[in-house]
Parts: C-alpha cells; structure tokens; sequence
C-alpha cells in the first residue's frame, strides 16, 4: 500500500467531516428558526394549524426541490423550538446532532433532565440512530441515574469519576440467552455480538482477548474478558458469573489483577480495573466484600432481558424524592 499521500487524505477526510458538521449546524438552524417564527404565530392566535398545512402546501408547490417541509414536520420545528426554547445550554448541544436524531430524543424523552442526558451521550459516544433508540429502549438514563456501582476503595482514590465510566448493571438482551445457561454460554454470546456489547460498555472500550491467558509461577490462569479503556488508559478485566455474587469472587479477581499489573501493564498505564459481571447481588453483601479490598475492582450486575421502564422510572422518582427530602 501507498503511504505517501496519506497525510492529502487525512485532510480531505477531516475537511469533508467539519463541512458536514458545518452544513447540519446550519440545518438545524433553520428548523429552529421556522419553529420559533410558527411557535410565535401560533401564540399570538395569527395562524392555525391550517395555515401550517397550507404553508406546506406553498413550499411543495413553489420550491419543489426543498425537501423536509411536510406539515407534520413543520410542526416538529415548532416543538423542537418550545421543548429547548428556556434551555440555553441546550439549544447549543441540539446544533451538534442530526435532525434524526434529534427528533428520536424529542419524541422518546420525556424531561429536560432525560433529553440532556441522551443529546449528551450521543455526542460523547457517536451513537447511529439506531444505536440511540436501542440505548432508550434499555432505559440507559434512569439506569444510570440510580445506579451507583458498587466500588473498592482502591477505586475511589484511583480516580474520584471512574464510576461515570461504569454502570452498576447491564443489559445484554441481545444474547437470546437459554433459560438455564452457564459462564461459557455467556462469555461466547458477548464475543460473538462484541459490537453490541461495546455499545452497552461505551465506545472507549478496547476489546484484546477472550480466555486471556496469564502465567503465574507455573501455572497458566485465563481471564474471561480482557478490555483496554481508552480514557482511563489502563487494561479492564471482566469476570463473568452466571450466579449471584460471592465474596469469594473477589479473591480470583484480585489475583487476576496482581497478574496484569506486574506482567503485563505498561508504565505509563494506570492499575489494571476489576469487574465482576454476576447475575445478581446483594449489596450489602458486595459493600462488605469491597470494604477491605486493597484492589480497583467493581462489581454489577447484568440482565438477559430489557428492564421495565416504568418500574425504572418510578425508583427514580424516588430517589428524586427522598434526595429534596434531605436537602
């Protein structure tokens, strides 16, 4: 292969993204003023909802060539405009997203705190359309909001925001797991739909090796997932349990983990991060666990099954509740 002009095409790549940036910024724009030009209309009772099917009408006939200006999605404007009219902050961060996308957030949220936090990710994790729906449909949002995953205290002083970068539980409804399935079942399913499982992890994860193999004294150990995390810079090792949590668990984590850092960490990495994937926990019993644990390790859970939303949406309520109560 011809490397001499990569450089030529590394600058036409990069130009040809920053101008479709540039023109979907634009694009947005112009919906958002149309939205507030009819929002205000509509407000002072000067047109109707008929005067918006006639100015689709108008445009279909005279402009032929402008695609995008049915009636209903003329009034999308219009409640694109109202739904972040009162948000500065995030009528700045709607600009940096398609109109698809946009319209999904818009649609499927239904607070300012929820639409924040999916126009955020997208940005942050280049979800496709379709990657943004599935993260919706699996309740991303109020999963995040209340989960507070279970850390070592070797965590905390590793890096006081390392649980942003993980989750207390995850969904893998994608494997089509069997009613009575074990660790290998497992393990298998989440490589072979590795893209899927980035997608719950998050984009920064690297996937190296399944059953990686480490050598201690003379005895070969396998680590069931081995990950490298892009942001952290350090290598992630997953332990997969088709049961509930043990204590004991814990035991051949750190052992993994004393392993990676001594024989395989590079200097200028970070220490090696633990998670322990069970099918459930108690979390008293995990608080307990991670108590005295002198390694970075966390502990969540997963389901095989899509969550129930409402019953989600509700403990965050909750939560939401008991915190205004404290404060």
């Amino acid at each position: 292969m011809d490397n001499r002009f990569s450089d030529i095409i590394n600058l036409i790549q990069q130009t040809r993204n920053n101008a479709i940036r540039v023109v979907n910024a634009e694009l947005i724009n112009l919906y958002w003023n149309v939205g507030e030009y009819i929002s205000k209309r509509v407000e002072s009772s000067e047109w109707g909802q008929s005067v918006v099917k006639e100015l689709a009408q108008y445009i279909q006939s005279n402009e032929p060539e402008i695609k995008g200006f049915s009636d209903k999605n003329i009034w999308r404007m219009k409640q694109f405009y109202e739904t972040y009219k009162d948000s500065p902050k995030l009528s700045l961060v709607v600009r940096e997203l398609s109109w698809t996308h946009n319209l999904i957030v818009i649609s499927r949220c239904k607070t300012e705190e929820e639409r924040e936090f999916y126009l955020r990710m997208a940005i942050k994790e280049h979800y496709s359309k379709r990657e943004l729906e599935r993260q919706i449909s699996t309740s991303l949002f109020e999963r995040t909001m209340i989960g507070n995953a279970k850390v070592s205290p070797a965590v905390r002083v590793f890096n006081a925001d390392i649980t942003n970068t993980f989750r207390d539980n995850y969904v893998f409804e994608f494997l089509n797991l069997p009613e009575s399935y074990n660790e290998s079942d497992l393990q298998k399913g989440l490589v072979k739909q590795m893209k899927k499982f980035i997608l719950e992890l998050g984009k920064d994860f690297i996937f190296i090796d399944e059953e990686y193999r480490v050598q201690v004294g003379n005895k070969d150990f396998f680590i069931d997932l081995l990950f490298y995390h892009r942001d952290i810079q350090c290598l992630i090792a997953f332990e997969l349990k088709a049961v509930e949590f043990l204590p004991e668990h814990l035991g051949q984590l750190n052992f993994y983990l004393e392993a990676l850092d001594r024989d395989v960490r590079k200097p200028h990495e970070n220490p090696s991060i633990g998670i322990l994937l069970c099918k459930g926990k108690d979390s008293e019993v995990v608080e307990y666990a991670l108590s005295r644990s002198l390694s970075p390790a966390l502990v969540s859970e997963y389901k095989t099954q899509l969550p129930d939303k409402k019953l989600l949406q509700q403990k965050l309520h909750e939560l939401f509740e008991n915190s205004n109560m404290e404060e």
